[in-house]
């Protein structure tokens, strides 16, 4: 099997800087054309960062991010990805959850996952056991070692 899409991706700036000659540059630009599409519908599709994978469902506004410290306002459904049990829900409540965002006051996988959406935007949080609760889990309502699935919505950056 050969390299995934995303891998032959990330080769091609150096594909292109690499090149022996001007005069080959039109032939890499041309191999590479192909992807271009793929890129387009699928750059932010997934992202992983560490703990926590990153699935865009709706595009926010593509160009107001969270930095580390920013208070946030977000909806989410949390659930357990080994059974796909809800554990908690801010639109169950009707009311949005506000954090601030980078500090340690919310699990790793939030810290580390939020600041990749941008305002408006809905994605799915995939969090690891390390970037979650851990071995100690949450009793009774998060088992240990589980991994989680939030699906959030960033409403506001304050």
């Amino acid at each position: 099997m050969g390299p995934s899409l995303l891998a032959r991706m990330a080769c091609a700036p150096q594909l292109m800087r690499s090149s022996a000659s001007a005069s080959s540059a039109p032939f890499a630009a041309r191999r590479l054309a192909p992807l271009a599409p793929a890129l387009a519908r699928n750059l932010h599709a997934s992202a992983v960062r560490a703990g926590v994978e990153v699935k865009s469902l709706s595009a926010g506004d593509g160009k107001t991010y969270p930095k580390k410290g920013d208070k946030v306002t977000m909806h989410y459904v949390g659930t357990l990805q080994s059974n796909g049990s809800k554990f908690d829900s801010s639109r169950d409540r009707g009311s949005p959850f506000v954090t601030s965002i980078g500090v340690g006051q919310v699990i790793k996988g939030w810290d580390e996952g939020v600041p990749q959406l941008s305002l408006g935007e809905k994605a799915v949080l995939t969090i690891t056991p390390d970037y979650g609760y851990g071995a100690r889990g949450f009793p009774p309502v998060i088992p240990a070692n589980s991994t989680l699935i939030f699906e959030v919505e960033l409403l506001k950056i304050n």
